[in-house]
């Protein structure tokens, strides 16, 4: 049996006719397999890679193909919380900072004590000026409880990047005012 993807679909020799591509907006409640789903079995071992190629693809800046690969990767392991937090990071890296964040809340609902999804959440409400103190509160708390330490540079770095590029009156991402010598032009 052959894995291959096809415009929006996970193609695995057959398509069940109750088989759903899973979205970022789907539940994985929502989502269902046809009884024979015993053929992805299969494919648990090959979980872990295509879950890291979907992330080399967004990268690599191919929304496209990571979308799919993460949509096959939900296939596989349904329950698993990864490929959302891989969608929510597509969000994210698109600042697409609500739907990161939505998306973000519900790993961390269905998984408590995930935190790099707790992180990912964090750092979504930091681009959000309203909640930006929510989500800086949320990161260190995460800093404080991990013992990962890949987790605890990603806090670090996105609080020290809130501090110094997002809370300054005149900050990087602020529109710009044109100067005196423009204005005079």
């Amino acid at each position: 049996m052959d894995l291959f993807l096809t415009g929006q679909y996970l193609l695995v020799g057959y398509v069940p006719k109750s088989m759903h591509v899973w979205t970022a907006t789907m539940e994985p409640e929502a989502f269902t397999m046809a009884d024979d789903d015993v053929g992805m079995k299969e494919f648990d071992e090959d979980f872990t890679l295509l879950l890291e190629s979907g992330f080399v693809a967004v990268k690599q800046l191919d929304e496209t193909s990571a979308v799919r690969i993460f949509n096959a990767v939900q296939l596989i392991s349904p329950k698993s919380t990864a490929p959302r937090i891989g969608l929510g990071w597509i969000a994210l890296n698109k600042l697409e900072v609500k739907e990161a964040a939505a998306i973000f809340e519900k790993v961390v609902e269905q998984e408590p004590e995930n935190h790099l999804a707790q992180v990912f959440l964090g750092i979504s409400l930091m681009l959000i000026k309203p909640k930006r103190k929510k989500g800086e509160k949320l990161v260190q708390e995460i800093i404080a409880k991990t013992d990962d330490s890949t987790i605890k540079n990603l806090g670090e770095l996105s609080l020290e990047w809130v501090r110094k590029d997002l809370t300054k009156k005149e900050s990087p991402f602020s529109l710009a005012k044109p100067s005196s010598e423009a204005s005079e032009e």
